[in-house]
């Protein structure tokens, strides 16, 4: 039987809970988990339920067309979707593989629920490790980047992308894309923002004498690195590593909140509102 993951989020009000799953028992459907949390200060509501069975499972259209009439007086947004069905995920790359390759053993191993029908990159270095796992690489040349990004997010539409992970893509996304994929487009970069931007992070993280080093995934916006933030990954730094060590640590940290952050995404945990995001973790 296959369970549905019910996800939503609304301005408080008394009793919404009970409403919810209330709706779903009358519909037939077995509660397997509830997760809620209410802001204090936002004063809203949201909440993500898996079920099973019931209307939801015979017949899902006349389920939401009555959720709806529940979900419309509560200016609520909601979603409904079946927890097996993979979400198509277009990864984008550029040089760097290690975020990559993690990805696709965590697909390969059945841990990400996740379809890919391409690798997409600006450079030729990841061709080999897409095509040792069988899935198409598509190199675009970015010498002309307007014509570059047009030519991406067509191929992304054409591919059905439901979701753009960027595995260490080191392109900055036009704001027409990031609208058009709001809230489905997963960002990866190191922790060290603001205090050493730029080139050789690492570098001066190492020569400034951090103690601790990290990595943030997160939503892309049109604000470059300040979309709502996933999941963060920290590793603490001895007065004993090189600049090296920092490298190597700070990729252990971007491999492992970048699963992380694309796992509680396909497995619908996390809900936006405004420029914070509320996790439901396992």
């Amino acid at each position: 039987m296959t369970a549905n993951i019910l996800k939503l989020n609304c301005p408080d009000a008394v009793g919404l809970l009970a409403r919810i799953t209330g709706f779903i028992a009358e519909s037939g459907g077995n509660l397997l988990d509830v997760g809620q949390y209410t802001d204090p200060v936002a004063r809203w509501f949201f909440t993500r339920l898996a079920f099973t069975g019931g209307l939801a499972e015979a017949d899902p259209g006349k389920f939401r067309e009555g959720f709806q009439r529940l979900a419309g007086p509560l200016q609520a947004e909601w979603q409904l979707r079946p927890a097996d069905r993979p979400v198509r995920t277009a990864v984008l790359v550029s040089r760097e593989d290690h975020c990559l390759a993690d990805l696709l053993w965590r697909w390969r191993s059945g841990e990400l629920n996740i379809e890919i029908p391409a690798v997409i990159s600006n450079h030729e270095s990841c061709r080999p490790l897409a095509e040792r796992e069988g899935l198409p690489f598509e190199e675009i040349d970015f010498s002309d980047k307007p014509a570059a990004f047009g030519q991406l997010e067509a191929r992304l539409s054409e591919l059905g992308a439901e979701l753009v992970v960027l595995a260490r893509f080191m392109q900055i996304l036009p704001d027409s894309l990031c609208a058009a994929y709001a809230g489905r487009v997963i960002n990866i970069h190191h922790s060290f923002l603001p205090a050493f931007v730029g080139a050789n992070p690492y570098r001066r993280a190492f020569e400034r004498g951090v103690k601790l080093i990290g990595a943030t995934c997160h939503y892309a916006t049109p604000e470059l690195d300040e979309g709502p933030i996933i999941e963060q990954e920290v590793a603490r730094v001895e007065h004993y590593h090189d600049p090296e060590d920092l490298v190597r640590l700070g990729r252990d940290c971007e491999r492992l909140a970048l699963a992380r952050g694309v796992r509680f995404h396909v497995e619908d945990r996390v809900l936006v509102h405004g420029n914070r995001a509320i996790v439901f973790r396992d």
